[in-house]
Parts: C-alpha cells; structure tokens; sequence
C-alpha cells in the first residue's frame, strides 16, 4: 500500500505560478507511475498530467501542455506539478494517484 500527501495549493491571482508536491511513502518500490487530476465542481475528475517513475515523456492533457511541468525527485520519493500562467478555469482540487490511491486532495483557486 501506498500513501500519499499533497501539499502546495492556494489561491493566486490569473497568470500566477503555484507549485503542488506530492510525498509517497510505503510501497515506494511498487510505483511505476503517478498522476495529477484535477476535479472542478459539477465536473468530472480528469487526468492533468502523469510520469513514469523510471523516466521518460511525461503525459499532459492538451488544456495545460506549455504552462504545467511535472516532474519526479526519487530520492525523495516525491512528484511535483509546476503551474504556470494560471487560468481561472484552472481552478479545482488537485489529486496525485499511484497504485489505486488517491492523495486528500489540494484546492487551488485561480481568480480572475
């Protein structure tokens, strides 16, 4: 079993920068993979961005290629989401997943 905890979200203003990370811990040497979704109110829980645990091209949805970076530290056994020029319509709750589990969760709210 893995566990997962987020941490990084906020609220900032329209072509801002947040960064989110998420730290695994357990069966580390389970994960192939991790993803970041995102799920904004009334809509379904969508895949932003995902990395293979060995390396590399990472996948992004179209909505965030040129503005989100994910990337991995192994040492740390963490992935990171770099968000750049933030849109409104970014706005959601920011889920990491590997291996059946979900993280709690992080808000990121965008204004306008």
């Amino acid at each position: 079993q893995v566990q997962l905890v987020e941490s990084g979200g906020g609220l900032v203003q329209a072509g801002g920068s947040l960064r989110l990370s998420c730290a695994a811990s357990g069966r580390i040497f389970s994960i192939l993979s991790m993803g970041w979704f995102r799920q904004a109110p009334g809509k379904e829980r969508e895949l932003v961005a995902g990395i293979r645990w060995s390396g590399g091209t990472p996948y992004y949805a179209d909505s965030v290629k040129g503005r989100f970076i994910i990337s991995r530290d192994n040492a740390k056994n963490t992935v990171y989401l770099q968000m750049n020029s933030l849109k409104p319509e970014d706005t959601a709750v920011y889920y990491c997943y590997a291996l059946g589990t979900w993280g709690q969760g992080t808000q990121v709210t965008v204004s306008s």
